[in-house]
């Protein structure tokens, strides 16, 4: 009565999809035997490792949808986990091929043990068909599509590591092809790795300046420590846990002679953020004697407050400021005090000429 035709499943990208057809043959007697609700069911084929069948309604189900053919694909695999499934089911012209008004899909369904089942309760009005081309010799043949969506686990890609193998390489000075002399100590390196994480380094080891000719390059006027933790940075791309104001203060200067951007920022951030009456006039000096303007701006900032103001004045780093940067003083001054003091502005200013 229901001769199944069996297509091979083809694996599609993320999906193993299968055909079945389905041929009624005697469409008025299987319709004249078979009240609302009953159904001839196909027998059972295999899609993505799941076991369907199609259920042929040729009367309808429910009962309210005697007027049409119910068609129905049903999960047949017992106690199996959730599955994900689209369903196309047509009915085939004489040439076998869908014919477009007779085509339905469905959306991705969750077949589960509670929902095992999915498909059309009014998948074709029976006097429609039956006024139609499509059941020729008393025969009907339908295909049902099944598309199972494989569930593809993500592969959890690592972390790069890339920093702890060249801090290791830093460490070992294994292949390290130069020697940096700084306040005393010498520190092995290698010559492009250092050039390509700083122009300035760049220009100097492997431009047509003296040093690149050189084994052993001389810096001057910076602290052991400081070029340690420069050149920490420079492999790792990563400053220590515990950084502190006074090395921050440190690397940024040293950031920003060789021009290592990202240090610079996070060497600034450090001190904006740490800003206090005890450290205020050292980091306001710091910022006006080498450009760092997010820095110098929340200095300003802070002084604003008169209390924050006087306590900057007994710290230690105040005459440095004083002596070292008048102007930002001035500065300062022109912001504090009102605009409708300005002949009082203009002593102050005058004070410090």
């Amino acid at each position: 009565m229901a001769e199944p035709c069996k297509i091979p499943a083809a694996m599609v990208a993320e999906s193993v999809e299968r055909s079945y057809v389905l041929k009624i043959d005697g469409y008025s007697r299987v319709k004249g035997l078979l009240k609302n609700g009953k159904f001839v069911a196909s027998t059972p084929f295999s899609v993505g490792g799941h076991n369907w069948t199609v259920k042929y309604y040729p009367n309808g189900c429910p009962k309210y949808c005697d007027d049409f053919i119910s068609l129905y694909v049903h999960h047949e695999s017992a106690g199996a986990k959730e599955v994900k499934a689209k369903l196309t089911l047509n009915v085939l012209d004489r040439n076998g091929n869908p014919v477009p008004s007779y085509t339905r899909t469905t959306p991705v369904n969750t077949f589960s043990k509670k929902a095992p089942t999915c498909g059309y309760y009014d998948f074709i009005p029976k006097d429609e068909l039956e006024g139609s081309a499509h059941l020729r010799g008393d025969c009907l043949t339908i295909r049902c599509d099944v598309t199972v969506m494989k569930e593809i686990e993500e592969a959890m890609v690592p972390p790069s590591d890339l920093h702890r193998h060249l801090g290791d390489l830093l460490k070992s000075n294994d292949a390290a092809d130069m020697t940096f002399q700084v306040d005393g100590q010498r520190y092995s390196a290698h010559r492009c790795v250092v050039a390509a994480r700083s122009s300035v380094f760049k220009a100097e080891l492997l431009g047509a300046m003296e040093e690149s000719s050189g084994s052993t390059i001389v810096i001057r006027d910076m602290e052991a420590d400081v070029f340690e933790s420069l050149l920490h940075f420079i492999y790792t791309d990563s400053v220590p846990p515990a950084l502190d104001v006074v090395m921050a203060g440190h690397l940024l200067v040293a950031a920003d002679r060789y021009n290592i951007g990202r240090l610079k920022v996070i060497c600034e951030e450090k001190l904006c953020s740490h800003i206090d009456s005890n450290m205020v006039a050292t980091s306001l000096a710091l910022a006006e004697q080498h450009g760092f303007r997010r820095l110098k701006e929340a200095c300003l900032q802070f002084l604003a407050s008169p209390s924050n103001l006087e306590a900057m004045m007994t710290s230690d780093g105040y005459e440095h400021l004083k002596s070292s940067c008048p102007a930002v003083l001035k500065e300062l001054i022109a912001r504090i005090i009102p605009a409708e003091f300005t002949s009082a502005k203009d002593i102050i200013m005058t004070m410090w000429k």
